[in-house]
Formats: structure tokens, C-alpha cells, sequence
């Protein structure tokens, strides 16, 4: 495994609309979910997309540490959204910015797994967001653009 590189803000690829993953999923695609998981546990993050990563492919790896552990999403899609909810969110692409982002409280969500089985997923709370958020990136979007406010982190 190997800890790659996170892009910033100002990166040309976290603004591009990712392409699917066309075929079947091979070897070196598992790899890269492997080496995304790795520089998202090493970066302290709960989710991180492929174009994170300079890789324009619609892949996302979440953990928000509760009872789903890892997720590996390939082809991702929201197929259902349910009301609102307004948090602070952050992002490794733009670091110590944080801000207020209303998001749908409840999202069900389709997807591939690393062995390329359909799979569906109902989340909330936490896992809702992360999913929103890291579908976002997907679509060349960051949670500045749609940010109600900002905020620089505290310096300690």
C-alpha cells in the first residue's frame, strides 16, 4: 500500500466531473481503494475521493468509525433523499477551513463494491453527510462552493 498524494483547493482535477468506472474491476483498482484507505486513515479523514487524489474516476472510500467500518463505493449514486440538516463539515483538499453545509438528513445511496456487486446503503447522521460530501467531489464540487459560512481553524 502507499500513501499518496492529497490535491488542495486551486487543483485543476478536484473541479473536473469524474468518469465511471467502465469494466470490470481489476487488480490495480483494488489497489488504488487500498492505497486511498491508507492516505485517508494516515490524513486523520472519514472520506476521500478518488480526484482527491488526482485520479478523475468516481470512487470514494469512507470510514466514519461506526458500525459500516470501510466503505469502498464505485460508481456511487444518492437514489433517495429525505429532509435537512445543517453541520460543520472540513475537507482534506481544503485544510483547517471549516464551515455550515445543509445537507439531506437521510440519503440511500447504489453503488459497486471492490468485487463489483451491486450494493445499497441507507444512511444517516454522519454517514449521510460523508456520503454527500465525497459524491460532491465526484461532480467537481467542493463543500466551500455550497458552504452557508466559513471558517479558519483555531490555532492552538
Amino acid at each position: 500500500m502507499a500513501i499518496l498524494e492529497i490535491k488542495k483547493a486551486g487543483d485543476p482535477v478536484l473541479k473536473e466531473v469524474c468518469q465511471p468506472v467502465e469494466g470490470h474491476i481489476n487488480k490495480k483498482m483494488r489497489q488504488l481503494l487500498d492505497d486511498m484507505a491508507e492516505t485517508m486513515y494516515q490524513a486523520d479523514g472519514v472520506g476521500l475521493a478518488a480526484p482527491q487524489v488526482g485520479i478523475p474516476l468516481r470512487i470514494v472510500v469512507i470510514d466514519c468509525m461506526d458500525d459500516h467500518g470501510l466503505l469502498e463505493l464505485i460508481n456511487p449514486r444518492i437514489t433517495f433523499r429525505e429532509g435537512t440538516a445543517t453541520d460543520t463539515e472540513g475537507c482534506l483538499s481544503v485544510p483547517d477551513i471549516y464551515g455550515e453545509v445543509e445537507r439531506s438528513a437521510v440519503v440511500k445511496a447504489e453503488y459497486l463494491n471492490r468485487f463489483g456487486k451491486k450494493q445499497h446503503i441507507t444512511a444517516k447522521g454522519l454517514l449521510a453527510r460523508c456520503i454527500q460530501h465525497e459524491l460532491d467531489h465526484l461532480e467537481g464540487q467542493l463543500f466551500i462552493d455550497i458552504a452557508q459560512s466559513l471558517r479558519r481553524k483555531e490555532k492552538a
